[in-house]
């Protein structure tokens, strides 16, 4: 079992580094394509210091890997297996959303018949 709860870690580990919406746009972003730090902060429209420090995380937790080339440094993410996830992830807020707008056609539906 031991390595259960080592996976589990490794799980969590992921998800907290996930755990700021910056750091998932720029997940996001970077299972797309490679981008430049300077393409990230204009695309996301981030400021250069917090862009650094949200980097910083995805690669301490080995999310994303840089390249430097010449002065500047691209990011990739270093499994497309991470960007499958987010992508999953979207389906299931995208059903949740349905879910819960069925859910309130139906509140509404109802008190409709109750006027």
């Amino acid at each position: 079992m031991p390595q259960s709860d080592a996976l589990r870690r490794f799980k969590a580990d992921i998800f907290q580094a996930l755990g700021h919406p910056t750091r998932i746009a720029i997940a996001e972003e970077l299972s797309r394509q490679e981008l430049s730090a300077g393409q990230l902060i204009q695309l996301l429209e981030l400021e250069q210091a917090n862009a650094s420090q949200h980097l910083a995380v995805l690669r301490s937790k080995r999310i994303v890997i840089a390249r430097k080339q010449g002065n500047q440094v691209f990011y990739s993410l270093r499994d497309r297996a991470l960007g499958e996830i987010l992508e999953s992830l979207r389906g299931y807020f995208q059903r949740h959303l349905r879910e819960a707008k069925a859910d309130l056609d139906e509140v509404r539906r109802m008190e409709a018949r109750t006027r």
